[in-house]
């Protein structure tokens, strides 16, 4: 009799472990999902697409705050030969039509050209080729939690982080007395990245005396490129304060891939 009950006991516990087993890869870990996504989509597809960038700028405060809004747009192609980018004619006429204006009156605003360094080569490798950006990110981070969601109707699983200060320079560092921030990654069935949302707040102290204050937010969106992650929507804020100073940026970037 114990024997036979000794075998119930054992056929029970090999049911619950592969019940545990099916259960686990049912609700399989977001973070692994995610991690082994990104290493499948750091491929090197042929692109073509439109980049366009909405910039607003505002220094000061009151009546002696300065504006400064521009809308910019190039074409860019990413492939075997390496990456090139495209500056239409009349992209050209108004940026000569800017320095000409600049001569006549220091004064002058250079929006343009302020707009034109968001397609600085890291920038645009960081949009192209963002499996690389988010994986490094994810280096530092500690996952705080998953959930189900949903990204534009659809369902999708919510991974939370916490950032430490330590993905900062030693030399940031060294100047920050307060620091927080904060990463949502929302990822589909497979682990694919569908959108992120980072938020970055900072206080500190510098060169003795000047006190500052840094609060910056990013949204990201993005999409599929064969086996490349791209960027397809950047909203971009920041505003700081410090020696009397206040500064507030907000950049939007749209890439409009080319079939």
């Amino acid at each position: 009799m114990w024997i036979f009950e000794k075998r119930l006991i054992a056929v029970s516990l090999f049911g619950l472990s592969a019940l545990s087993l099916m259960c686990g890869n049912a609700h399989a870990d977001g973070v692994t999902d995610l991690k082994s996504a990104l290493a499948k989509l750091q491929g090197n597809a042929s692109l073509k697409a439109i980049l366009e960038a909405k910039s607003w700028n505002r220094q000061g405060e009151g009546k002696d705050a300065e504006e400064m809004q521009s809308v910019v747009s190039v074409s860019v192609e990413d492939g075997a030969r390496g990456m090139q980018i495209l500056y239409s004619k009349d992209l050209l006429s108004r940026l000569q039509a800017e320095e000409q204006a600049k001569q006549k009156d220091p004064k002058a605003k250079m929006a343009l050209s302020k707009a034109l360094k968001e397609f600085n080569s890291t920038e645009l490798r960081a949009l192209l080729s963002a499996a690389a950006g988010l994986s490094s990110r994810l280096e530092t981070a500690v996952f705080k939690s998953e959930k189900n969601d949903t990204f534009n109707n659809k369902p999708a699983r919510l991974l939370s982080f916490d950032i430490p200060v330590e993905h900062l320079s030693e030399k940031d560092r060294k100047y920050i007395k307060k620091y927080e921030s904060k990463l949502d990654v929302w990822i589909d069935s497979d682990g694919t990245p569908l959108a992120s949302r980072s938020s970055e707040v900072a206080s500190g102290r510098a060169f003795v005396v000047v006190s500052f204050d840094v609060k910056e937010d990013e949204n990201l969106v993005y999409g599929l490129v064969g086996d490349r992650l791209v960027v397809l929507k950047k909203e971009w804020k920041n505003l700081s304060s410090g020696a009397g100073e206040r500064n507030e940026i907000r950049v939007i970037k749209t890439l409009q891939v080319q079939t």
